[in-house]
């Protein structure tokens, strides 16, 4: 597990993200591609609610945290800046994020055209997204997977694998079975920080009634663990836009 900083680098680290100013300016697509990254090509962001910045802190002191919670809070997006910010500062001992995801359509990936990578292709969408947004550049998500920065990893492959000095983050992870969790968690080695994003009421894994999610029980184990913190967001804590707030607090009372 990452060293523990200093009361005066976490407060001064708390301070720094507190004083940010968000920026929404969109992705720029233009110039060749980037072989070095720096922190001054992240964008600034900040926490927008008192959930949001729970969970700051709580990876700022060095815990593995899980984001727990209703769609739409910016689970995904707050674990990926904070990897970046830890990634991209060269102080830091972790030097590369692994995105880490279950494939559940699964079932039905082989009727996809083309060849495993670019099945799998379509489950990256949404990190390009995320990537290219907080890096201020369309083709960040590549530059950085070519680099060596990002790694994409679906769960079938990841049995045999130690990750040392990495920012692991597990997103979608009520799509998990708890086999399929356990095999991700227990990768994790040396200097490596582990974040989990989940939303059980987003559950896919409806198609075989073998496969349960392994999310709430990830939940129970992680609360009896001093490493872990466990933050709960609600439909309260929803930033995405006020038409996704309204829509699932409706959905919530029928």
């Amino acid at each position: 597990m990452a060293r523990r900083k200093s009361r005066t680098a976490k407060d001064r680290d708390l301070a720094f993200y507190s004083e940010m100013s968000i920026n929404n300016g969109s992705a720029v697509k233009e110039g060749p591609k980037k072989k070095t990254f720096h922190l001054h090509d992240l964008k600034d962001v900040r926490p927008m609610n008192e959930t949001q910045r729970q969970f700051f802190l709580s990876y700022i002191e060095g815990n593995h945290v899980i984001g727990n919670g209703s769609a739409g809070t910016g689970k995904s997006f707050i674990s990926l800046y904070l990897a970046l910010n830890d990634v991209l500062d060269n102080e830091k001992e972790q030097d590369k994020i692994i995105i880490v995801r279950s494939a559940v359509p699964s079932r039905e990936i082989g009727h996809l055209p083309g060849d495993m990578k670019e099945k799998m292709a379509v489950y990256e969408e949404p990190y390009k997204d995320i990537i290219g947004n907080l890096m201020r550049r369309a083709s960040a998500y590549d530059d950085m997977k070519d680099a060596g920065k990002i790694e994409f990893m679906p769960t079938s492959f990841v049995r045999g694998l130690t990750w040392d000095n990495c920012v692991v983050v597990i997103d979608e992870a009520q799509n998990m079975t708890l086999p399929e969790i356990h095999s991700v968690i227990t990768r994790v080695g040396k200097n490596t920080k582990v974040v989990i994003c989940g939303d059980i009421g987003q559950n896919d894994l409806v198609v075989r009634k073998s496969d349960v999610s392994g999310f709430l029980e990830v939940l129970k184990i992680a609360a009896r663990m001093p490493e872990f913190d466990i933050i709960n967001f609600t439909e309260h804590d929803i930033v995405r836009s006020a038409f996704v707030k309204s829509w699932i607090i409706a959905k919530q009372s029928v």
